[in-house]
């Protein structure tokens, strides 16, 4: 292990919080050392960059008229973050100490101390796990409407979940597409009842009942339809559909902070309302990893510009 070296800014996590958090932080000459992430042997296939690494095309992004691949666009944000003096550690931490300042975060093979710590660790979709579903990711198969609903209009698509996220995917989908077949494993839903009343009265939107998805089918071109079973008759049927959207939730990344900082019911982390602070003095969290509502790349990056200048006023208050 090298020699530990102190930090005035250390983020762990990439993606578009952790690079937009590295750029400014950066520019505001604070010298920030980014832990950027890698697979693990719980996530084999967590990637540094975060969700938008296994995103195809992103067309929601502002200043990108033409579209830009999910790699592409996170190549450019560390680039820029780069380009402006940040060093980055392709690794990840596996111990951090927040019980003094300096902090210790230890990374796979590098060790430092920080002054500050900017937490950007994102969150991890829930998927099926089932037949098909890793081989039409990105061909038909998706964790968010919002980003990848453009694709799919006036087409046939099934969304699977039974609570509030489900239903909002389902109606914000019902706009674009031709028609939202939503499956769920129980005959009632979670969602609250005005969620549940907006879906149930969506001409669009029709419910597959105590049902769950054996199978994605595809071909060549992507998705075409689902192999759905009826749990309680134990009968199943091919459905047609060239979109899936899977909203069983999300996990925040979390799991090297349990216990020491402060999360919502969900796991996700604590910030104070209108900032990225957390319950510790100096330690500052944004991105997906405090943020269970929107979970869009233009958000995270916000929120990683907003934990820059909040680590930044906070090194200038302390005397820094």
């Amino acid at each position: 292990m090298a020699e530990e070296k102190i930090n005035k800014v250390t983020i762990i996590g990439s993606g578009p919080a952790g690079y937009t958090a590295a750029i400014y932080a950066a520019r505001a000459n604070l010298q920030p050392v980014v832990f950027a992430g890698g697979p693990t042997l719980e996530h084999p296939q967590r990637v540094p960059g975060g969700q938008l690494m296994v995103t195809t095309d992103v067309e929601n992004y502002p200043g990108f008229p033409e579209a830009i691949t999910g790699p592409e666009l996170m190549d450019r944000f560390q680039k820029q973050a780069e380009r402006f003096g940040t060093t980055i550690h392709m690794e990840n931490v596996v111990k951090v100490d927040f019980s003094q300042r300096p902090f210790l975060i230890q990374g796979e093979s590098v060790s430092c101390r920080s002054e500050t710590v900017i937490i950007s660790t994102g969150a991890t979709a829930k998927w099926l796990g089932v037949k098909g579903e890793d081989t039409y990711k990105n061909r038909g198969v998706s964790a968010c409407a919002t980003c990848d609903g453009a694709f799919f209009k006036k087409q046939d698509v099934l969304v699977v979940g039974g609570g509030d996220t489900a239903m909002e995917e389902a109606t914000y989908l019902a706009k674009i597409v031709n028609h939202v077949t939503l499956i769920h494993r129980r005959d009632t839903l979670r969602a609250s009842k005005v969620m549940q009343e907006r879906a149930r009265q969506n001409p669009k939107i029709s419910f597959m009942w105590d049902s769950a998805v054996e199978e994605v089918l595809g071909d060549a071109k992507g998705m075409n339809g689902a192999v759905v079973r009826n749990l309680k008759t134990g009968d199943s049927q091919q459905v047609k559909a060239t979109g899936l959207f899977v909203a069983i939730g999300h996990t925040p990344n979390t799991e090297l902070f349990q216990g020491v900082l402060e999360t919502h019911q969900g796991g996700y982390l604590k910030t104070v309302p209108g900032s990225t602070r957390t319950n510790i003095e100096g330690v500052f969290a944004c991105g997906d990893v405090q943020d269970h509502y929107y979970r869009q790349a233009i958000t995270a990056a916000g929120t990683g510009c907003m934990a820059a200048i909040d680590a930044e006023r906070w090194l200038i208050e302390h005397g820094e």
